[in-house]
């Protein structure tokens, strides 16, 4: 709390140092918003005489112009004058030459004074003209400056209003907090006075804990040294072979991690696989078909040697299924365990073998396309670009490998590799798949560079452009699986560290291999016997089967009364049923009489037919002896067969009526059982579901409940935890002032034995 209290304190200091700062800025804005104002001012003013002075020149403007508009009418008149003076001239010659002399005294006076009123004119012209421009510019340039200055003040003015409105929220913010800090510290206070109480009586059970511990410790190191024949933590070989605590999540995650690494191998595995073949592909028809041409004995073994990569590849995806196989959730993973890192290290190093056998070839292979006629300046720059990329590409999968080997080193030979260099080897193995990635991005760059160009020889061919995108897609995919797990590698590099480097408790490392071996024995043999030790409890019930059976019982208790509703409702269908059939039997009845009538008349009329055609056979004499005997044969085959088909079809219609009612009746009832048996479900549904929300509701009551008791205990303990920080703090104060008093004391202690000693000296001396 005092921490706190500090802080705050702090605080107050900086703002008020902020606000003092600020204050000044104020004062500062102040005084240029003022000066700016003055300047406003006196522009105003300014501007105010120079309208003046051009209204006054405005006013002279009118005047001369008057002034000119009077002379011209003056001159108008001189000259209908002279006009005049000129007609009369000639009535006489002597008026001509005095009017002459006259007129010609007078025009050179007007002349000249029009001359120089036309002079003065323009002089004044040009005045107001200048004056009219100068003020117009001195106008806008005032204008403008008002803007500035008028905008400035603005923002000033908006300056001011905010600082002002901040420095007012500070001092109330201020103001509130230092009310919330005296309440604060009278609080302090009290629970201060209560610390203290609480460390007397914690002082006191730190002391009756000290005794009883240390009793009891006395007492377990007898019965240690009596006991305990020796410990075999103390020694590393032994506990070794102590089974270390089992990290089931550290294990799940690990087999995760296996799996997912077990798919990136695959995906590499397919993309190699698909590389190198269509890479034998690529050999065999560019830069010479071997359909048309035999191609050269290097291409030849090149070709040969690359038929052979499945050999090389496919064992790194049986190696990588094998050590994920090999991490189970009961095991102990860790590197000294993991026996089949080693397989996939000797995987890895022969599909290196491979690659250093294919390297030459590819590269001679490359620059023997480079030799070809085919080959443009273009083309020949991208295939040493891609004869560099294949060293890059061995020059990593050899650093793979030596890392890898490495990390299968503590499953042979521990001593091969230290724990502490764990971590170091799997950084490396990071960064040489960042390597990886970045090698197959270049070679993907370079090799669809190398398709684009091969594309335009005049040669090229459609199995060879099918062959090069087979080539890009391949070296995309590998490019994408290196990536994946590159970064996969980089994001779980921490897990790898920390989960393949625990061992036994107490213990640093295992010894070998066999002893790892042994201590997973151990753990089997522990966990058979921690099995055994389980017996079934067949008195008590199990929770889960009690709620199981909680809920069969309500649902058959459910289910007896919706049999018992649904046993009544079958009741009174019944009889029902029953009523129905009484009906029935009655109508057929009624039907049969009335069938027995229908008969009874067309027996009638059959027989008054029969009568009539004997009478019309005695009639004819005339028909022979054959048609005779063919009418008396088809006469009584129809006497005799009309009632028996109307009969028979009668009972047709009659048994297919029945057996249709007898199938809906079924149906229904059917249906009628369906529905008593789903409204049975339903209602017991229903009930679960009310159940089930109502101890739904209970237990979001208790989860609140224990939040808020968590809360509550988080309060409590941080509020105990400053106010045990803040009585060691005041302990501590208290102890440095009793230790200043106490020197104090001392020293006044020793000038008094001083001045003790001085008088006695004195007294002696006297």
């Amino acid at each position: 709390m005092a921490a706190g209290a500090a802080e705050l304190q702090g605080k107050y200091q900086k703002l008020a140092q902020e606000y003092s700062k600020l204050r000044a800025q104020n004062q500062v804005l102040k005084k240029g918003v003022v000066d700016e104002q003055a300047n406003s001012a006196s522009l105003k003013e300014q501007l105010k005489m120079k309208d003046q002075s051009l209204r006054k020149l405005q006013q002279e403007m009118d005047s001369l112009t008057f002034r000119n508009q009077q002379l011209a009418k003056r001159v108008e008149l001189l000259q209908d004058e002279l006009a005049l003076s000129e007609a009369r001239g000639k009535k006489s010659k002597k008026s001509v030459e005095s009017s002459s002399q006259l007129s010609q005294e007078q025009k050179s006076v007007f002349n000249e004074d029009l001359q120089k009123k036309i002079e003065e004119n323009e002089r004044l012209h040009i005045l107001f003209f200048e004056a009219d421009e100068q003020h117009k510019r001195l106008e806008a340039e005032l204008r403008t400056r008002l803007e500035v200055l008028e905008t400035d003040a603005a923002q000033h003015q908006a300056v001011v209003d905010g600082l002002t409105k901040k420095y007012t929220d500070a001092i109330e913010k201020l103001q509130n907090d230092k009310a919330k800090l005296e309440i604060k510290s009278q609080t302090l206070e009290r629970e201060a006075k209560d610390c203290r109480l609480r460390t007397e009586e914690c002082q006191q059970q730190l002391k009756n804990l000290q005794a009883a511990l240390g009793s009891r410790l006395e007492e377990s190191l007898c019965i240690i040294n009596e006991k305990v024949p020796f410990n075999d933590t103390r020694s590393n070989r032994y506990n070794a072979l102590n089974v270390p605590l089992h990290n089931r999540r550290y294990q799940l995650k690990l087999r995760d991690l296996a799996g997912k690494a077990l798919a990136f191998v695959q995906e590499l595995v397919t993309a190699l696989l698909n590389f190198h073949t269509y890479t034998e592909q690529k050999v065999q028809i560019f830069p010479i078909d071997s359909a048309t041409d035999t191609i050269s004995p290097l291409n030849q073994k090149f070709s040969q040697y690359l038929h052979e990569n499945a050999s090389y590849v496919r064992p790194l995806e049986e190696g990588m299924l094998h050590l994920f196989e090999s991490i189970t959730e009961d095991t102990v993973t860790v590197l000294e365990t993991t026996v089949k890192l080693k397989a996939f290290s000797e995987h890895l190093a022969s599909y290196l073998c491979f690659l250093r056998k294919i390297l030459p070839y590819q590269l001679k292979s490359l620059e023997e396309e480079c030799e070809s006629s085919l080959c443009t300046a273009a083309l020949r720059a991208r295939n040493m670009e891609l004869h560099r990329d294949m060293k890059r590409l061995t020059a990593v999968f050899e650093k793979l490998h030596t890392y890898v080997s490495l990390l299968a080193l503590p499953s042979t030979k521990p001593e091969g590799l230290l724990r502490t260099n764990y971590n170091f080897v799997f950084t490396n193995i990071a960064a040489s798949l960042h390597g990886f990635h970045d090698v197959l991005k270049d070679i993907s760059k370079h090799y669809s560079q190398k398709a684009t160009l091969e594309q335009d020889v005049p040669t090229a061919t459609q199995k060879l452009i099918t062959t090069n995108d087979c080539i890009l897609s391949s070296v995309a995919a590998l490019t994408n699986g290196a990536g994946k797990i590159a970064s996969f590698f980089s994001n779980n590099l921490d897990h790898f560290t920390a989960s393949l480097s625990y061992g036994p408790k107490g213990g640093t490392e295992f010894i070998n291999p066999l002893s790892a071996e042994c201590m997973l024995q151990y753990k089997k043999k522990a966990a058979a016997y921690m099995k055994s030790l389980k017996k079934p409890c067949a008195d008590s019930v199990p929770y889960e089967e009690a709620l199981a059976n909680r809920r069969v019982l309500l649902s058959s208790t459910e289910s007896r009364e919706g049999l018992a509703q649904q046993v009544q409702q079958s009741l009174e269908k019944i009889a029902k049923l029953e009523q129905e059939k009484e009906h029935w039997m009655l109508e057929a009845q009624l039907a049969k009489i009335k069938l027995e009538k229908e008969n009874q008349k067309l027996k009638n009329s059959l027989s008054g037919n029969l009568t009539e055609t004997m009478q019309e056979h005695s009639i004819l004499p005339n028909v022979t002896e054959q048609k005779k005997e063919t009418t008396e044969k088809r006469e009584p085959i129809k006497s005799t067969s009309l009632a028996p088909d109307v009969e028979s079809r009668e009972d047709l219609i009659k048994t297919h009526y029945m057996a249709r009612i007898a199938e809906l009746t079924s149906h229904l009832q059917l249906a009628d059982s369906k529905s008593v048996h789903f409204h049975a479900e339903c209602r017991a549904l229903a009930k679960r579901l009310s159940l089930a929300e109502k101890s739904k509701e209970s237990l979001t009551e208790e989860l609140k409940a224990a939040s808020q008791n968590i809360s509550r205990l988080q309060d409590e303990l941080m509020t105990t935890k400053r106010s045990y920080e803040d009585q060691l703090s005041m302990m501590s104060d208290h102890l440095c002032s009793m230790n200043e008093t106490l020197t104090k004391q001392r020293e006044e202690i020793d000038t008094l034995k001083m001045a003790s000693k001085g008088n006695s000296k004195k007294n002696k001396s006297r």
